[in-house]
């Protein structure tokens, strides 16, 4: 079949969380324009559930066994014939230069290109909000991806940021379907700091936005792997 030319299977790192990873593969195959089974993308997706809280690695320091399991996932993916490589999981980003040298495949940075999309996708885009777990905002990765970007990156407050990590911890990853007044309370901040676009930057938030209505300023970095995801792996998007 000419749509199944030039196809190339796509390696998975998730389980962190589980659920996360679950709503990532509905929304690939969702997103798939296919007529049948055949013509969705081949995918080797490896749910590491046990793997350390990516968070706690980067506040502490502590991060070495962390960036050997990221590793080690890469490199049996890449073992079993992947393309690509994508991580459902923007904290562990900060070790994104690790993990892809590590491999030979490209392994898609998510933050660089949700940063890109903030941009390309928005109108006349200056500031952008980040929403995301503290190891996120910690590390700053976000923050410099906007920068290259050409835009302004914006953090929660203190207060803000509480909010944020209850409802990924307390909320999402405790299996509860999300406390709609801590996401209002921090996109109100946002708006009022005078945000163009706010990037849910946590797979966990991309979970909250599937079982509730986000305002149209919020852009979902799972959206982005996912599109990007597909486009690489010879399929298209829909």
């Amino acid at each position: 079949m000419e749509k199944m030319k030039n196809r190339k299977t796509l390696g998975v790192i998730g389980g962190m969380g589980p659920e996360a990873t679950s709503y990532y593969y509905e929304n690939v195959i969702a997103h798939t324009k296919a007529d049948c089974d055949q013509e969705h993308i081949d995918m080797v997706i490896l749910s590491h559930a046990t793997m350390p809280d990516r968070t706690e690695a980067i506040i502490s320091g502590d991060n070495k066994h962390l960036i050997n399991m990221l590793c080690n996932d890469a490199r049996t993916l890449e073992t079993l014939g992947v393309s690509n490589i994508a991580i459902t999981c923007n904290t562990s980003h900060y070790f994104y230069d690790h993990i892809q040298k590590a491999v030979k495949i490209p392994v898609i940075n998510m933050i660089e290109e949700s940063a890109f999309y903030a941009v390309r996708d928005f109108e006349n885009v200056k500031r952008v909000g980040i929403m995301a777990t503290d190891g996120t905002i910690n590390s700053k990765i976000y923050h410099r991806a906007c920068r290259k970007a050409g835009v302004t990156p914006v953090k929660p407050s203190v207060e803000r940021q509480k909010d944020v990590m209850s409802l990924i911890y307390d909320d999402i990853k405790a299996g509860k379907p999300g406390d709609r007044r801590k996401f209002d309370r921090v996109v109100s901040e946002f708006m009022r700091k005078g945000c163009d676009v706010i990037i849910l930057a946590c797979t966990e938030l991309s979970v909250f936005k599937g079982k509730h209505d986000v305002p149209s300023i919020c852009l979902d970095a799972m959206d982005v792997l996912v599109k990007e995801s597909i486009l690489r792996s010879g399929a298209e998007y829909k």
